[in-house]
């Protein structure tokens, strides 16, 4: 009988989770099969099951298999598979991590170096449910070609659980954004993105680093990771006054560098205006379906802000973002970044308490982990 394991399917229709179980993929010889330890509940899953974007007129979806923020350990390597993708040898009970999506590593961008923007990267299918294969299953497939390294052995689950999706795409949006030592820097949002922006942004050698968000305790973990300014949106409510502070806090000058991972459309426009004549602006938050706004075209020209964003990163980043968290252990909390732990079966749980705009929202939540 073959091997069979749990997954999590979500249903538009019904609005929440269901478990199932499914057989286990058998890998093909270049092919390896992850048993998930931890997945973290991505806000862009919350956009999906919150149904962001979509009207009653939205066709149905589902059931859909998501969840991709995860790390785990070795199950079964196919037969040409000896190791990582430093070429360190490889074997069962390994713990790794490894990107999400899959770049085809041949088209024009890759053979650029340019894995994220791969025109053909695929992921799991969100319909595919053949398999015990997503986040939010005990099994994850790494299909070829795949890309894998040996997770650092002094981090735990806690630590790593982000670092594949949250970690990754902050350190991706810096590095293209080309952050300057002394830079003032704004970041929108003060989830896990948020909160990864901030160390990385102090750690790279910016002078103000300003957050904005709504939840005080959030604020706090802000400044504990490198946070110079805090602006509580419950308290300064208006829109131009955040843009004030912003300029007070600069001497006058604005934001050289605004990073928006609050994933509402809605606070682009405010941001933009934080940003200093000839600044950036760095998008990775709205990822919804039918996330429109509304820029005027003549302020971002006279004003020359430049505006880049971001989906998915250069694979070869994710050994240097556990360098990252081993190195700054004792600096910033990030490594206690999950604030709040469920095991799979409890996974309606999980998502509403996670969910912000949600009526049963917990807000002491950084970062929900699922436990396959």
């Amino acid at each position: 009988m073959s091997e069979k394991g749990l997954s999590g399917l979500w249903y538009d229709r019904k609005n929440k989770w269901e478990l199932v179980e499914l057989p286990v993929y058998q890998p093909d010889d270049d092919e390896i099969v992850v048993r998930v330890t931890a997945t973290g509940i991505c806000g862009s899953d919350l956009h999906v099951t919150r149904g962001d974007g979509r009207d009653e007129n939205s066709p149905e979806r589902g059931p859909l298999a998501m969840g991709h923020e995860m790390t785990g350990v070795v199950h079964s390597l196919g037969k040409k598979v000896k190791t990582d993708s430093l070429k360190k040898p490889l074997k069962e009970g390994d713990r790794v991590i490894f990107p999400f999506f899959f770049p085809c590593i041949s088209c024009y961008n890759c053979i650029r170096g340019e894995f994220g923007a791969c025109k053909y990267r695929s992921r799991i299918p969100y319909a595919d449910f053949k398999y015990c294969n997503s986040g939010y299953s005990q099994y994850f497939v790494l299909r070829k070609p795949h890309i894998v390294f040996h997770s650092p052995k002094n981090l735990k689950d806690d630590a790593l659980v982000s670092l594949n999706c949250a970690l990754a795409q902050v350190v991706e949006a810096f590095n293209v954004g080309k952050i300057n030592f002394g830079d003032n820097i704004v970041i929108q949002g003060a989830g896990a993105l948020g909160i990864y922006a901030t160390a990385v942004a102090r750690s790279m050698g910016a002078n103000e680093v300003i957050v904005i968000d709504g939840h005080e305790s959030r604020l706090e973990l802000a400044k504990k990771c490198g946070a110079s300014k805090t602006i509580n949106i419950s308290e300064i409510k208006s829109a131009q006054d955040r843009i004030d502070c912003v300029f007070d806090f600069t001497d006058g000058i604005g934001a050289d560098i605004a990073l928006e991972v609050v994933g509402f459309p809605a606070v682009v426009e405010e941001g933009l205006k934080m940003v200093r004549m000839r600044g950036k602006y760095l998008e990775i938050g709205s990822i919804a379906e039918n996330s429109f706004i509304n820029i005027d075209t003549n302020y971002l020209v006279s004003q020359q802000i430049r505006m880049t964003n971001f989906q998915h990163y250069d694979p070869w980043i994710l050994p240097k973002c556990a360098d990252f968290l081993e190195r700054t252990k004792d600096q910033f909390p990030l490594t206690s970044l999950v604030s709040h732990r469920f095991k799979l079966e409890d996974i309606n749980d999980a998502f509403e308490k996670s969910d912000w705009l949600g009526e049963n929202a917990d807000k002491t939540i950084t970062r929900a982990m699922i436990m396959p």
